[in-house]
């Protein structure tokens, strides 16, 4: 099994299909879109293949180090939007096509209208460990 991180952006990348705001969207069109998310962790959780998964405010701010005693440096109280993350599923599955099939599978949460987003999903491995040299 190998662990993929699949990342809703809230920008940077191609406009998907249904390219309406989810701030324009209606109090229904929202619940069913959580509602399909929700659905589709549940279907992951009863085949072994959901480990977690959050939405993420829009709201963030990159922060650094600075040296000792000094405090940390921010980019501002805002990150270029681009930059943002709506939100992840973390998934543990048998290989890169089944972690591929369930992104596409995902990006197909409704949006406005109860149509697919047909969102881009950014699909990233989890970095394992080098192999252990024994003699």
């Amino acid at each position: 099994m190998a662990k993929y991180l699949l990342l809703k952006h809230y920008r940077g990348a191609p406009a998907p299909v249904n390219d309406v705001p989810m701030d324009r969207w209606t109090p229904e069109e929202i619940s069913a879109h959580l509602r399909y998310m929700h659905d589709f962790a549940v279907r992951l959780e009863g085949t072994g293949e959901y480990v977690d998964g959050q939405a993420l405010a829009p709201e963030g701010t990159f922060v650094r180090y600075d040296g000792a005693g000094r405090p940390p440096v921010t980019d501002g109280p805002f990150a270029e939007t681009k930059d943002l993350i709506a939100g992840w599923m973390a998934i543990d599955v048998d290989s890169y096509e089944r972690a591929l099939e369930l992104a596409a599978e995902l990006s197909a949460a409704p949006g406005a209208g109860g149509m697919p987003i047909h969102e881009w999903l950014e699909v990233r491995p989890f970095l394992t460990a080098p192999p252990t040299i024994t003699e």
